[in-house]
């Protein structure tokens, strides 16, 4: 498992707005996501919606308008903390979307200037995805450790201009 070292990014996040807007594919798996990423962002202070698209490939422009500011017609959010599945199959599709949707977030995150954590599963079936997914037994939260992420970089973009 890729979690071993995982640092410990708790903050106090209050005052920030949150978006976590999750896919609709692979509910178990996404259940666990999302239950891991809300507790982490309360538990730090900051309001959260919760927004869903049908998948994976839809988080980014989801993100980008949630990220964009009221006056340009956006949810004027902070920090966007984003989760999907993609789990491989026999085609080349896997690896596009997986490929479209990580350039599509980083995109968003410099585009925008705020945190896009990045709660995406990429793996090779779905046992993968349940140990990652934070759920009873599962190993690894990747929900929890993409709102930490984000909500660690929010506040160290605002302590620099502070």
């Amino acid at each position: 498992m890729s979690g071993a070292g995982a640092p410990n990014l708790s903050v106090n996040a209050a005052g920030l707005k949150v978006a976590i807007i999750a896919g609709s594919w692979h509910t178990q798996v996404m259940d666990g996501l999302v239950a891991g990423a809300v507790e982490t962002v309360t538990e730090a202070g900051a309001d959260h919606a919760l927004l869903r698209v049908a998948g994976a490939f839809e988080l980014p422009a989801l993100a980008q308008k949630a990220l964009a500011s009221r006056d340009a017609g956006g949810g004027g959010f902070d920090v966007a903390v984003c989760l999907g599945v993609i789990i491989r199959g026999g085609t080349p599709h896997f690896e596009y979307i997986a490929s479209a949707v990580t350039d599509g977030l980083t995109r968003v995150q410099l585009d925008a200037g705020k945190p896009v954590g990045f709660g995406v599963l990429t793996t090779d079936d779905e046992q993968q995805a349940l140990d990652r997914a934070g759920l009873e037994g599962s190993p690894e939260s990747k929900g929890r450790e993409a709102a930490e992420a984000a909500l660690h970089l929010a506040i160290q973009m605002r302590d620099l201009t502070a």
